[in-house]
């Protein structure tokens, strides 16, 4: 498959949270600022403050000078990461793969997504009109390289959307800021005048490598598709994982009921196809206002039977809150295992545990009262009595040893030994009676060997 990347470019990420969230700043130049030494710098500029000539790293006092009544407000210097990691979630509905991109853009890896959106021009359109909704100022870009997509959307003129194996022709007229260079590179080029990617792209390697060392090959050879490029994903992506988007919002129960079949019938089938059952498994539905809702089940052993699955989502279903909708559908399975094969027709007298009809009984009663309240224990070597079990953790587990059933034993012992005075007419002769405790029991009858033996009981 063809690798296709996404770059999203948050070009006023702090200030556009701000005005979001406090809309009387939406209409005002406004800045961030840090304080250095003595002097405060502006790190962050809303739209209207750049278009007055206000940027990043000028001081606040130079900057009051053009703009007399602007804002300034105290930096921020964690909540960038921390809003790009909240946005890059929100972005999971379009791919699984997403990493931040510090300090103000996301990296989506769409590789094989943009067909269920009605192909790329679609897709891209689709996150950009999302983002702009929410009131960010994004750009964006699809190209084959991480590196292409990042200078496109940052430097591009023409198209956002980069056809497959396009992408060095529509990098050689972007300058090399485009590339991702260190300031000290950048500042070399421009002393010798290569002000575009197409002035040095043909020179030997050698050459580059002399010049600007080997970070400047790494770069250019990530743009062009020459380099590996790895990106570190949000969300490790689950080994067992389904996707259904949704062409609209889903707000029902039905459509809830539809969408987990789906995914079940899809999972379930990859699952009995290598041999594998399921533990547990995690249904999240993605919201249109950005929240996701979450409902997990579990079995007492691994299984691949669709309607069973169901059922145990079933009783989940109405728990989950679809407000004004719910756009994605995402099954997760966590923790799977090797199902055994169980020759049903030789248990159909006395199938015992192995039959599947308990554990998927088990399974409903646990979704009801919850998989605290069934236990199941087995057999523990123990001199009390009331220790002699242990919980049992699944229904395949075996005792690990012999249990005895030919010498009955008391199913508890006092928590101390206690004295207990015995009289008889004559040694080794049934009791007559017996002292407690200080208080006289008399023997009505007894039970065991006669008398004779001398083992009187």
């Amino acid at each position: 498959m063809q690798k296709r990347f996404v770059t999203i470019w948050f070009r006023y990420l702090l200030t556009d949270w701000l005005a979001v969230k406090r809309p009387a700043l939406q209409n005002i130049p406004f800045v961030f600022a840090v304080k250095d030494h003595s002097r405060l710098i502006i790190t962050a500029a809303n739209k209207l403050a750049e278009a007055q000539g206000v940027t990043c790293g000028m001081a606040v006092a130079d900057a009051k000078a053009i703009i007399i009544d602007l804002h300034v407000i105290d930096d921020m210097p964690e909540k960038a990461a921390k809003l790009l990691k909240a946005l890059g979630e929100w972005c999971i509905r379009y791919t699984p793969i997403i990493a931040v991109d510090l300090p103000d853009g996301l990296i989506l890896d769409v590789s094989g997504c943009a067909h269920l959106w009605g192909g790329e021009r679609a897709y891209l359109k689709e996150i950009v009109i999302r983002l702009k909704s929410k009131g960010y100022d994004v750009r964006a870009a699809m190209a084959d390289t991480v590196g292409a997509a990042w200078a496109i959307s940052r430097f591009g003129q023409v198209t956002p959307i980069i056809e497959t194996n396009e992408h060095t022709t529509a990098l050689l007229s972007l300058p090399p800021a485009a590339l991702r260079l260190e300031p000290a590179i950048l500042q070399r080029l421009r002393k010798l005048g290569l002000t575009s990617i197409n002035s040095f792209i043909s020179m030997p390697r050698s050459v580059l490598r002399r010049r600007f060392g080997d970070s400047f090959l790494l770069r250019l050879g990530q743009a062009l598709g020459l380099e590996d490029e790895p990106i570190i994903p949000l969300r490790p992506i689950q080994p067992y994982e389904e996707r259904l988007p949704c062409l609209e919002p889903i707000c029902t129960a039905t459509g809830i009921e539809i969408a987990i079949n789906k995914l079940l019938e899809v999972l379930c089938q990859r699952l009995k196809q290598e041999g594998k059952g399921l533990r547990t498994a995690i249904l999240k539905c993605y919201r249109i206002d950005g929240k996701i809702v979450a409902v997990d089940i579990g079995t007492n052993r691994a299984s691949y039977h669709i309607p069973h699955l169901f059922k145990l989502f079933e009783l989940k279903i109405a728990t989950i809150e679809p407000a004004l909708g719910i756009e994605l559908f995402t099954l997760e399975a966590p923790k799977v295992e090797d199902v055994d094969p169980v020759q049903e027709a030789l248990w159909a007298g006395k199938p015992g545990l192995d039959d599947l009809n308990i554990a998927e009984l088990l399974d409903r009663l646990a979704g009801k009262v919850g998989a605290g309240a069934i236990h199941r224990y087995l057999p523990d070597e123990h001199y009390w009595p009331e220790r002699s079990v242990k919980l049992a953790h699944s229904l395949q587990q075996k005792t690990a040893i012999n249990w005895s059933n030919d010498k009955p034993r008391p199913t508890q012992l006092l928590a101390k030994p206690e004295l207990i005075e015995v009289t008889a007419p004559i040694p080794d002769y049934p009791p007559m009676l017996f002292i407690y405790k200080g208080i006289r029991h008399q023997i009505k009858k007894r039970m065991g060997r006669s008398a004779s033996n001398g083992n009187g009981g």
